[in-house]
C-alpha cells in the first residue's frame, strides 16, 4: 500500500506543477481558456489516479464475484468524475474543451515520459 501512494505522489506532484506552470504560462500569454482547461482536466485526472490506487487493495484478496463489481463501480464512478471537467469546458466559455481534455491525459503521459526516460536511462 505505501508503494501505491508514494507513486500517487509522485506523478500527482510532478502533474500539478506542470499543470500550474502551463496554465499560468497560457494564461499570461492571453489564452486564460487553454490554461484554466488544462489545470481543470488535470486536478481531475489526479483525482481519477488517486481512486484508483484506492480500489486496487479492495480488489486484493476478495472473492472474483466481489472484485468484478468493485472494478465495474470503480470503472463507473470514475467515468462520471471524468465526465465533470468535460462538462463544464462544454457549457462554460472560461474552459477550452481541447485543453480539458489535455489535462485529463496528462498523469497517463507523465507516467509514460517518465518511463521512457527510465528505459534510455538503463541503455
Amino acid at each position: 500500500m505505501e508503494t501505491i501512494r508514494q507513486t500517487q505522489k509522485k506523478y500527482a506532484s510532478i502533474a500539478i506543477f506542470v499543470a500550474i506552470t502551463a496554465g499560468l504560462v497560457l494564461i499570461l500569454a492571453g489564452l486564460r481558456p487553454f490554461g484554466k482547461g488544462f489545470i481543470l482536466g488535470t486536478l481531475f485526472s489526479i483525482i481519477n489516479f488517486i481512486l484508483i490506487g484506492e480500489t486496487i487493495p479492495m480488489k486484493i484478496g476478495s472473492t472474483k464475484k466481489k472484485s468484478v463489481w468493485i472494478s465495474l463501480g470503480s470503472i463507473y464512478f470514475r467515468y462520471i468524475i471524468l465526465a465533470v471537467p468535460l462538462f463544464l469546458a462544454i457549457k462554460m466559455e472560461d474552459f477550452n474543451l481541447i485543453a480539458v481534455v489535455a489535462g485529463i491525459f496528462s498523469v497517463q503521459l507523465i507516467i509514460l515520459v517518465d518511463n521512457l526516460f527510465i528505459q534510455s536511462k538503463q541503455r
